[in-house]
């Protein structure tokens, strides 16, 4: 297209590279680090003082009507909540845990926290409602030792309570609605003290502001520790790489979940920190959760979009019948913003078509590379014309260490935004870091052009992912798996590879349900495994297959057999974590009947 981007404020791209001599490179911003915050309710005061009335969280009611939280109530709330928290007399060992989705109440109790330094924790809802032995939620409640537990709809969760009370007989039960513990309005009747400016005043940057948990290898989940310090500094890199937040406030309409480093961490944080308004967005990229979400983006006008890439995929066919809704959605975009796994060059080719329909100019689609244990922003490629798998340039204040692992680059972290270890996990933390301090991330990386390191960096797959062949050719995971996907979308969902030590790679298809009834013009009464066997599916899947091996190179990149699984990954067995992405060993560690299949 011969649009131009629309113009956005940016943050500097100037980098500084250096080789060792033993071949390791270290990369960095030139750009220094600006002042952070001691602590991030810092920010909750001042733009309660400088902008008492703007809104600052909404979220609709069961009536369908916002109910919105300006900055001035959102801290009048905290405060109270907060006493109320300190009449409880926490120890050093007891914290306060989240297992429900995002809501007012969340946000409330999660500030209160953050504002007396007590350490909480936002467990995943699909621990508490999707798993059917409970093992991922046992496992986090007992690290976690808390003394106070809460769930926005007690009858929703009455089996996870039920557990919660079973294994933390102590802990208080506050639910904010459904009446299967303390009513939370009860917390919002007690009257703040000096205790609570107390409490804040003893807050400093090195405070466990809360314990995020994250799947490691094992699919046992990892608690990493946010400190005030650690999540403060990275939404100051963050406001930097996109500083018209700072002078524009913005306005995010989300769905991400709190429990999650880019929900909870990334947007909730940058509306925070920013002075900016939160909308709270119930729906999801699901064919159910997609209505209300496209509901709310009728109304909402966000200056910033962020979502994963199945969730701009779902977003298309919407924008493309609706041209008001397309209006409201393009007129104040800044930038469009994925992250989770690649977004498919397609998709990403005709949210810019449509852009340029609406406005006359692209939006910048966004992206980078970071973790949980990052809090979670390492990089960026922030400027027009990027493209799919490009991860731009380290934040400010970041120096990546990029270390050579067999063929391949890997990138480790040390900057004040990386966790300091996991939440009671002395091993795991250990491992974690190598002999100088770095993170090692285990994301393999190489440049762009090693002559012009501004351009950034490339993602080159996972390290511990990649296998070879018999033949001893070395398979890059990361990069074959999202050529599939993006070949194979809107049908192919996701895909684990398989192939250690045979003559040739394979792969397990993760199919869309409903963009393979579309495709075979069935009706929702078809169970999804019937659908995935319809004649209409293997014929596209046949021709997917020829269409991705006439550009294969050579065995490394070209797939000899494709086999659909048919029942969807389990949480509960580790092959799916809570943002949704697969776990490639635990799949094909369960799924061994499949590899012997394509390998008969």
């Amino acid at each position: 297209m011969q649009a131009g981007y629309k113009n956005i404020a940016f943050g500097p791209t100037h980098t500084h590279k250096t080789v060792r001599e033993d071949g390791i490179i270290h990369f960095r911003l030139q750009q220094l680090l600006g002042p952070v915050p001691e602590k991030l309710t810092q920010k909750l005061m001042e733009w309660a003082e400088k902008t008492p009335d703007k809104t600052f969280l909404a979220r609709r009611d069961k009536t369908g009507q916002w109910q919105k939280l300006s900055y001035i109530e959102t801290l009048n709330k905290v405060q109270s909540i907060a006493q109320y928290l300190l009449n409880l007399n926490f120890t050093n060992e007891e914290t306060l845990v989240i297992l429900s989705e995002n809501s007012l109440e969340h946000a409330l109790l999660a500030l209160a926290a953050l504002h007396t330094g007590i350490p909480y924790s936002p467990v995943s809802p699909p621990y508490s409602l999707i798993s059917q032995d409970f093992s991922k939620l046992k496992h986090c409640l007992e690290l976690m030792t808390p003394k106070v537990i809460f769930a926005q709809n007690g009858l929703y969760y009455q089996k996870a309570l039920a557990l919660a009370k079973t294994l933390c007989p102590d802990a208080e039960i506050i639910t904010g609605e459904g009446n299967n513990g303390i009513d939370f309005a009860h917390l919002l009747d007690t009257k703040a003290t000096e205790e609570v400016e107390a409490a804040f005043a003893k807050v400093n940057s090195d405070t466990v502001a809360k314990v995020l948990f994250t799947s490691g290898s094992t699919g046992l989940p990892k608690g990493v520790i946010n400190t005030q310090q650690m999540w403060c500094t990275n939404l100051q890199q963050i406001t930097q790489v996109f500083p018209f937040m700072a002078t524009t406030p913005p306005v995010f309409i989300d769905w991400l979940p709190w429990n999650h480093t880019f929900g909870g961490n990334h947007n909730f944080g940058l509306a925070l920190y920013n002075g900016g308004t939160l909308y709270i967005d119930d729906g999801k990229p699901t064919p159910q959760g997609i209505e209300t979400t496209i509901q709310n983006l009728r109304e909402i006008a966000p200056t910033a979009y962020f979502n994963v890439p199945k969730g701009f995929e779902m977003l298309i066919p919407y924008l493309e019948k609706e041209p008001e809704l397309r209006q409201n959605f393009f007129k104040n975009l800044h930038m469009l913003f994925y992250a989770g796994a690649s977004l498919a060059q397609p998709v990403w080719n005709r949210l810019e078509e449509l852009a340029v329909e609406t406005i006359g100019e692209r939006i910048p689609i966004i992206t980078g590379l970071g973790c949980t244990e990052s809090g979670p922003s390492a990089m960026f490629a922030n400027w027009g014309g990027a493209f799919s798998g490009l991860l731009g340039v380290p934040v400010a204040g970041m120096d990546v260490k990029i270390v050579p692992d067999g063929d391949k680059l890997e990138a480790r972290y040390k900057a004040p935004n990386v966790m300091r270890g996991y939440w009671r996990n002395e091993e795991a933390t250990l491992k974690a870091f190598d002999e100088e301090g770095y993170y090692k991330t285990g994301d393999a990386v190489k440049f762009v052009d090693e002559n012009q390191p501004d351009k950034g960096l490339l993602f080159d797959g996972r390290i511990a992912e990649d296998f070879k062949l018999s033949t001893g050719t070395w398979v890059n995971v990361g990069v074959l798996k999202a050529r599939l996907i993006s070949a194979g979308s809107p049908i192919v969902q996701d895909v684990v590879l398989a192939g250690l030590d045979k003559e040739y790679v394979s792969a397990i298809l993760f199919l869309n349900a409903e963009a393979c009834r579309k495709l075979a013009n069935l009706s929702a009464e078809i169970t999804n495994q019937a659908v995935y066997q319809h004649e209409a599916i293997s014929d596209y899947l046949d021709k997917f297959l020829d269409r991705i091996n006439q550009a294969a190179t050579g065995s490394s990149n070209r797939v000899e057999k494709i086999v659909v699984a048919l029942d969807p990954p389990s949480i509960d067995l580790g092959e799916i974590t809570d943002k949704g992405s697969l776990n490639q060993r635990i799949v094909l560690k369960h799924r061994a009947y499949l590899v012997e299949q394509l390998y008969q």
